[in-house]
């Protein structure tokens, strides 16, 4: 019996030294990743801080001992990703305007307050707007198929307001610096010409391998409208003249006619 106890206390303590044995590998694991962990984060804020001295340590709210030691910078990725903020989420409206009936807005960017703007600001402020965009016609399909009304319909407007005066501006830059660089104001030269129907469009020069007056396809081009049809010329400016005038007076029996049912509508200038 005796022999039996002194086994089994050999036994708890083979036991509890190989308990001890395991723990203390986990807690040196434990302190290899930690390590590990640290160095990174040393890595990163002192790879930050060298690429924006402007920004100071308080502003990073970065722990003081990420700064103890000096690391190399290290090198950084040639491909730069946005950060994923909220998903999807990003196509819908904000939580707080949802259910709202009407949603506030400001007004569309004028050419003047453009023109302020740099190059780079454009740019990106002509992504911010698509974004916009893409999100504002997201809650249009949603309402057209929920069968409810729009919050704020005239968003969408604003947003493509906006988009072809930066467009606008954007193209006076560059006819600016092409004036500026060859002399012509478009970025193809060409000239204004009237076809055989008398519409008068703009031709854009091409380059042929032989001369205009011996290329057969470059003859067979009329820039000239015939004799024969001038009348015809006067009569399709008629029928355009007479199309204008005809909804011209339907638009102001339909104000009329709105003006007798509802006599407290205020009638637009004309």
């Amino acid at each position: 019996m005796g022999h039996v106890v002194a086994d089994d206390k050999c036994i708890v303590k083979m036991a509890t030294s190989c308990s001890m044995g395991r723990i203390l590998s986990l807690c040196k694991q434990l302190q290899d990743v930690c390590r590990i962990s640290s160095q990174i984060n040393i890595q990163r804020a002192a790879s930050f801080t060298n690429l924006n001295p402007y920004i100071s340590r308080e502003k990073l709210h970065v722990p003081q001992c990420w700064f103890t030691r000096s690391i190399p910078l290290v090198q950084c990725r040639s491909l730069h990703t946005s950060i994923h903020r909220r998903g999807l989420d990003e196509f819908f409206d904000l939580p707080e305007n949802w259910g709202e009936s009407k949603v506030k807005s400001g007004a569309p960017w004028t050419a003047k307050q453009l023109r302020t703007k740099s190059n780079e600001d454009l740019h990106k402020l002509w992504y911010v707007l698509l974004k916009e965009k893409n999100m504002l016609l997201t809650l249009e399909q949603e309402a057209k198929r929920q069968r409810v009304q729009m919050p704020s319909p005239e968003r969408i407007r604003k947003v493509q307001r906006s988009m072809i005066r930066l467009e606008t501006v954007v193209s006076e830059r560059e006819t600016s610096l092409r004036l500026l660089q060859t002399g012509q104001e478009k970025g193809r030269p060409g000239a204004w010409r009237r076809n055989v129907f008398g519409y008068i469009y703009w031709y854009r020069f091409k380059e042929y391998a032989i001369p205009w007056y011996m290329n057969k396809r470059y003859k067979r081009k009329r820039f000239y409208t015939p004799k024969f049809v001038e009348p015809h010329i006067r009569l399709r400016i008629e029928k355009f003249m007479r199309a204008k005038n005809r909804k011209e007076n339907l638009e102001k029996k339909k104000l009329a006619k709105l003006q007798e049912m509802f006599p407290q509508m205020k009638v637009p200038a004309s």
